[in-house]
């Protein structure tokens, strides 16, 4: 503590010494000094003081806090600690939304503003200093995410679920070996960290058949990782995911999957298959597919099908107006490795054009904005919340709504479509963090100060079926 005390008053003194060179200050201190109780630092305003002990730094400013009353009292400050979560740990606005909203686990409890100034973020940084950290597993339909809670971002990325398991095997046995192949790729023990699973949304409806698979999926899920030892558990589907990834607890995600585009409406945190999750027979997979043809009707050579994936997201994007672009030059080129140059045009906007218009892909289905306009007015008739507010932040999430021009236009679409009483303040939100908004949105919950605790399951509560509605 002496050094500590040392380090700051060599910090003031050197301060002091320079200010007093350059400039003949008035005898009587500022109005905003340091009271007397810190003796030698009186003559030091209280923001010179704050800013001294930023330089410091979390751990230091943490110590100073034994000095005195009035030292713990400056150096509790949320101001202070706001700028250490700030500079040495997510953004603010993700921290500041996950203690205020997540802090309680499931279901959500949104603390009011009252309680919110009464928060400790002091205590609130040393307690997420202390989150033991976990694996996030992003199991897409598609394509899987991995990585540690604490790292920036997934580290590790492997093509479709169905990879680690033959699809005749029982449900266990393909979930066994789907964690057990992550858990070697990450060379990390099952018991060594929990661990926090995100997967498409599925079975839809809330019909007893599909409880009866959702349950049974779940059941599975834990049974493989607990049999495996791992020490904490959470599941939780994806749409919620990146609901929190875009610091919200309610809304309408869009999650444009591999294989089928799924709306699902969100109340604090929940599904609200009541309401009904809007399902279009029509995914990534299919738009890929769509530019692939195109690319062959002009004799566009290519080798693979990561080659028309490569020029999708590189090079295609939605067109605000449709038939306004179709008289537009277009044309823009783009280098694959090992394959060469490729030039498209028209191309490069009529593949997204099918989440609109899926008849020009010979798609029987709703187009995007019907199908999040249908969403949209089912919540509005059912009156579940005191205002209409809660379902008009629309998020998109999956690689292919990471396509330029999407929110934009799926945003006019609905305007266009919808009375102006339920798209009044509507708002559509691109993927926070593209193709990985999921995963984001599980480190959001897996980097909270109070994780793993409300938002995990062990062994012991599985066993008694205890805490088992978690959001899924």
């Amino acid at each position: 503590m002496a050094l500590l005390l040392r380090k700051v008053w060599e910090s003031v003194s050197n301060r002091a010494s320079s200010c007093s060179s350059s400039s003949n200050e008035s005898s009587n201190p500022p109005s905003d000094v340091v009271l007397s109780s810190f003796g030698a630092f009186d003559p030091i305003p209280i923001d010179v003081v704050m800013q001294i002990v930023r330089l410091l730094g979390p751990k230091d400013a943490a110590r100073l806090s034994i000095v005195c009353k009035l030292w713990r009292s400056l150096v509790s400050d949320n101001r202070l600690w706001i700028y250490f979560l700030q500079n040495y740990h997510d953004s603010w606005d993700s921290v500041f939304f996950a203690e205020t909203n997540l802090r309680s686990g499931y279901p959500i409890q949104a603390y009011g503003s009252h309680i919110t100034t009464e928060l400790s973020f002091m205590r609130i940084y040393g307690e997420r200093e202390q989150v033991p950290g976990c694996v996030i597993i992003d199991g897409g339909s598609g394509y899987c995410k991995f990585g540690w809670s604490k790292y920036a971002c997934p580290s590790g990325r492997s093509a479709t679920f169905l990879e680690f398991g033959n699809i005749e095997s029982p449900m266990y046995s393909r979930l066994r070996h789907f964690f057990a192949t992550i858990y070697s790729r990450m060379q990390v023990r099952p018991s060594a960290q929990p661990i926090v699973v995100s997967l498409p949304i599925c079975h839809y409806d809330d019909t007893e058949s599909a409880k009866a698979s959702r349950r049974q999926l779940k059941e599975a899920m834990y049974s493989a990782l607990f049999d495996m030892n791992a020490p904490a558990v959470c599941t939780i589907n994806q749409a919620t995911l990146a609901l929190y990834a875009a610091r919200r607890t309610s809304g309408i995600v869009v999650n444009i999957g591999f294989q089928v585009t799924s709306v699902v409406p969100i109340l604090h945190g929940k599904v609200m298959r009541k309401v009904g999750v809007e399902v279009v027979g029509m995914g990534a997979l299919k738009v890929t597919g769509f530019l692939r043809e195109q690319m062959q009707q002009n004799n566009i050579n290519f080798e693979s099908l990561y080659t028309v994936r490569t020029l999708k997201e590189n090079l295609c994007y939605v067109a605000a107006d449709y038939k306004a672009e179709l008289h537009k030059d277009t044309q823009a080129s783009l280098e694959v490795p090992g394959e060469g140059w490729f030039t498209l045009s028209k191309e490069r906007f009529k593949t997204g054009e099918i989440l609109f218009q899926p008849r020009i892909a010979g798609v029987r289905a709703m187009g995007l904005h019907q199908a999040v306009g249908l969403c949209m007015d089912h919540c509005h008739a059912a009156e579940l919340a005191g205002d209409d507010a809660w379902f008009k932040t629309v998020v998109l999430s999956g690689g292919t709504s990471c396509l330029p021009g999407l929110a934009e236009r799926l945003e006019k679409e609905l305007h266009e479509l919808l009375p102006a009483s339920i798209c009044s303040g509507l708002r559509v939100i691109p993927p926070p963090y593209g193709a990985d908004t999921a995963w984001f949105g599980a480190k959001v919950i897996s980097n909270l100060s109070t994780f793993p605790g409300p938002w995990c399951v062990t062994k012991k509560q599985f066993k008694r079926k205890s805490r088992f509605n978690l959001a899924w």
